[in-house]
């Protein structure tokens, strides 16, 4: 059952709505179970587990620069596991508790550490499996729906993704507008901070020439996410991984959630023509929401893109309380 979103009256706006729960929210405390995976290529991935002995886990990705403490990974964590799922939150490399072995870090299109995620998911015995993305993660998690096809996993049953950049091209336009700067120069702070670590591990692969100077996000993914991640530059690098590209080969049950009130997302993320043909996508864009926020104030303490996407889970994985 749809559940519309209607925001907290005192806190509308786009910004409002976006920095109010980054900054302000504390889920009521639950504890992880920590755990450390290796990749294929010898690198290593931190896990937050949040367990009930359940079957069904929630497999949930963050945002850029985000980690798996982020209040709203934390938050969708305890509504899957108040209803009984198992849930974990996963660090992409060089975003949990220390930085990772190899040179390069991690990015918008790098489905090959979720797929390490969901193996080793599989590999536990989980039966079903959601998959929960915001932002970034969201993109991840979808690009890598579309990229699997119909060779997707038996156990995973749907995708849920909220505020998702699926024009990762205009998206790195949109939040460089001037209305953006205090995000945008907050995410270039903590990448140049990731690059200075990488030199100091690696100093003849990862050059600091030219660091100082970049100012935006395109120039960096263009000196750095592009070229250290096999690309040619950062328009190769959004071409290849931007999400919207991948939607039609999407084989299962998906929900997509982007606010029309994202600071962070343009019109081009907004694909209602290309979407509307595509039968397993359910896209919603309410109103308000912000970029991660849908906030609300509740007994629970359950945020409405928690809810929303516990409702969509329990009706396309036909689980019951």
């Amino acid at each position: 059952m749809k559940i519309a979103y209607k925001p907290v009256p005192i806190l509308r706006g786009q910004h409002i709505e976006t920095m109010v729960p980054g900054l302000f929210r504390k889920p009521k405390k639950i504890s992880p179970r920590k755990e450390t995976i290796n990749t294929p290529d010898d690198d290593f991935l931190e896990l937050d587990w949040y367990e009930k002995n359940s079957s069904t886990l929630a497999i949930i990705s963050h945002g850029l620069q985000g980690s798996s403490d982020r209040a709203y990974m934390k938050g969708m964590a305890k509504i899957f596991n108040d209803h009984n799922y198992d849930a974990v939150c996963w660090n992409y490399r060089g975003c949990g508790s220390r930085i990772n072995n190899k040179p390069i870090l991690y990015h918008s299109g790098a489905t090959y550490d979720l797929a390490t995620v969901i193996e080793h998911a599989i590999n536990l015995g989980y039966e079903k499996i959601i998959l929960i993305g915001f932002s970034l993660g969201g993109n991840i998690t979808l690009k890598y729906s579309g990229e699997q096809g119909t060779d997707i996993p038996r156990q995973i049953k749907c995708i849920i993704a909220f505020s998702v950049p699926l024009d990762l091209s205009a998206g790195c336009r949109q939040i460089s507008e001037p209305s953006n700067w205090l995000y945008a120069n907050r995410f270039l702070k903590n990448l140049k901070a990731k690059i200075r670590l990488k030199h100091k591990q690696f100093p003849d692969k990862i050059s600091l020439n030219g660091l100082e100077n970049v100012r935006d996000l395109r120039t960096f993914d263009n000196l750095y996410t592009g070229p250290l991640h096999g690309f040619a530059d950062a328009n190769e690098y959004y071409s290849k991984c931007s999400s919207i590209k991948f939607l039609d080969t999407i084989n299962i049950p998906t929900l997509i959630v982007n606010a029309k009130n994202d600071p962070f997302l343009p019109d081009e993320c907004y694909p209602y023509d290309i979407i509307a043909h595509i039968e397993n996508i359910t896209f919603e864009t309410p109103e308000h929401g912000g970029h991660v926020g849908f906030m609300e104030f509740n007994s629970r303490g359950y945020y409405w893109s928690e809810q929303r996407a516990l409702t969509f889970a329990i009706e396309h994985t036909e689980w019951q309380e």
